[in-house]
């Protein structure tokens, strides 16, 4: 699945990319799919309770040169 919106909050550390990505994703409709771009190792674990915890489809997760990539769909 090709993103349709991305935030990137490489170089913020948690909570910054959590908050974000709740706001982008209560920003986006539904059917929409969002690629998050972190470096904060945090985010790991964050990012996917934050998508279940708001009912959203995480599709992917990826890790590349210490970035991580998350990709949503947005429910």
């Amino acid at each position: 699945m090709q993103a349709t919106h991305q935030l990137n909050v490489l170089g913020y550390l948690c909570p910054i990319p959590v908050a974000e990505a709740k706001k982008a994703l209560h920003e986006l409709t539904t059917g929409n799919i969002l690629e998050i771009v972190a470096d904060d190792p945090e985010t790991q674990h964050d990012i996917p309770l934050l998508i279940n915890r708001t009912g959203h489809e995480l599709i992917d997760i990826r890790e590349d040169a210490g970035e991580f990539f998350f990709l949503v769909k947005v429910l």
